[in-house]
This record gives C-alpha cells, sequence and structure tokens, in this order.
C-alpha cells in the first residue's frame, strides 16, 4: 500500500489547497466530561447525557455507560458505534463517562486528491497548526482506501480497569468506504486529563459502521481543522469518581496501550 505523497508534493498542496476558512470565528471552546485517567480506572458510569452534550457542542467524541460502544458526534447528530462494528444513532437520554465536544468552526481546509496515510494527513495539520500548546480539531469527509477500528465491548459491574480489557476488544477492517472522520490533537500535557496526540472516530457515510481509529488510509476527500485554546472539564461528583485512582503510576503506558 504505497504513500502517494512525498515531501516535496505535500509542501506543494499546502501552498495550493490549504485554505482559512475564516479570519474572525466566535471564541472555540472544548467541553470535557470527566477524564481520561477515570476511565482508565474503571469509572464507566456518568450522568452526562447526550442532550446535555449536544448543549456544548455539536462535533466530538466519547464513549457510552459500561463502555457500550464509541460517540462520534457532527452536524449536531450523536452515534453509538457498537462493539459488533454496527453503528447507531444515539437517544437523547443515553448517559456518558467521558466525552469531549466542541462547536466545529474550522479555520483551514486541505483537497487530498490522492492516497495519504494516517501519517501524511496529521502532517498537513502539524505543518499549519505547528504549536503543540492548543486542543486542534479535524474532521475528513471522503473516501478511504482502509479504516482499521476497534471498539470495547459493554462491561458489567465490578467494572475492571480499562487495560485489563484490551484482549475483548474486537477490531474491524472497512475498507473503499466513503464517510466521516471524527477527531482531536491534545497537548502532550494534557495526557491523563485527555489523551494527548490524535485521537479519532470513524463512521460510514451509510452511518451503519464504524469504531474508535487504530489506522487509516484515505483515498481522496476533503480534511477541515483548527486550533482550540480554550478548555472546560466538569467533573464527576460520584463515589466511582471520587475514589478512583486519577494518577498512577503509569499514566502515560497505560494510556498509549488502550489507545494505540
Amino acid at each position: 500500500m504505497g504513500h502517494c505523497v512525498s515531501e516535496c508534493s505535500c509542501a506543494d498542496e499546502l501552498r495550493q489547497t490549504v485554505t482559512r476558512l475564516a479570519e474572525k470565528s466566535a471564541d472555540k471552546v472544548i467541553y470535557q466530561s470527566s477524564l481520561m485517567s477515570a476511565l482508565l480506572h474503571g469509572v464507566y458510569d456518568g450522568k452526562t447525557t447526550v442532550a446535555d452534550l449536544l448543549r456544548q457542542g455539536d462535533f466530538g467524541l466519547g464513549t457510552f455507560n459500561q463502555l457500550d460502544g464509541e460517540l462520534v458526534a457532527f452536524d449536531s447528530q450523536v452515534y453509538q458505534l457498537r462493539a459488533d462494528g454496527s453503528a447507531r444513532p444515539a437517544r437523547p437520554e443515553q448517559q456518558s463517562p467521558f466525552a469531549v465536544m466542541t462547536f466545529f468552526t474550522p479555520d483551514y481546509q486541505h483537497r487530498f486528491s490522492q492516497t495519504a496515510s494516517r501519517e501524511d494527513v496529521h502532517r498537513v495539520i502539524d505543518r499549519v497548526v505547528t504549536s503543540d500548546n492548543h486542543f486542534c480539531a479535524l474532521r475528513i469527509s471522503g473516501r478511504f482506501a482502509s479504516v482499521q477500528t476497534r471498539t470495547v465491548p459493554c462491561q458489567c459491574r465490578p467494572y475492571r480497569p480499562m487495560p485489563e480489557i484490551l484482549g475483548d476488544q474486537p477490531t474491524f477492517t472497512f475498507r473503499g468506504d466513503e464517510g466521516e472522520l471524527i477527531g482531536f490533537r491534545t497537548p502532550q500535557y494534557m495526557q491523563g486529563i485527555n489523551v494527548a496526540g490524535y485521537h479519532e472516530h470513524f463512521i460510514t457515510a451509510d452511518r451503519q459502521g464504524g469504531g474508535h481509529i487504530l489506522d487509516y488510509v484515505l483515498e481522496q476527500g476533503t480534511l477541515t481543522f483548527g486550533a482550540i485554546s480554550k478548555l472546560v472539564i466538569d467533573l464527576p461528583q460520584d463515589r466511582d469518581f471520587l475514589q478512583a485512582d486519577l494518577n498512577p503510576d503509569n499514566l502515560d503506558e497505560a494510556i498509549r496501550s488502550v489507545e494505540s
């Protein structure tokens, strides 16, 4: 599976096709419910509903109570990506233990007319939003040569920490599908609060399948993205969260093991 995006052509495309969409826009804010370190510890139940999340943004990702699938949101629509690889609209009353939302107002647009790897896509973003000290929201609408995903199955109490259930996660490969990729790039200093680096979810154009992205190859499509410099975190008040160990010695290793 060769990559057709060379260093030279990538630089040329940046000059030619990365388009600033808006010089001025309203303040961009990321809303986050709970912490990634709480999810790692096994805090899989929250009181934040899908309806609550949509009041905080029209775009984002996360998970559902009992770790029952991945959450992906865009265009004010929220979907549940399930452990069998399927997808379905989320109900307003469904609850989430961890989610990240924003009102998506991208600054930049880049058209990929030839095959690009995940690294190629990230390189375009990193060359435009050069500081790792801000968040970045990104979306790709296009056709994917392949997308590898995983989704952790629904859990039952007593909950095990997330690293212990990795062996239970099914993986899927979508080939030649059109769809939407929704994601965030999070600063390294936020590891544990969120997931440092790139965190992306995928859903097919027919909204029938998707999951948490492990890797992908984009065939062609449009990338839109922009930096975000404000963060609001809503911390839970329930017993599970208050008693959780949110700063374990292996925090960085644990997050990398469950997100990679």
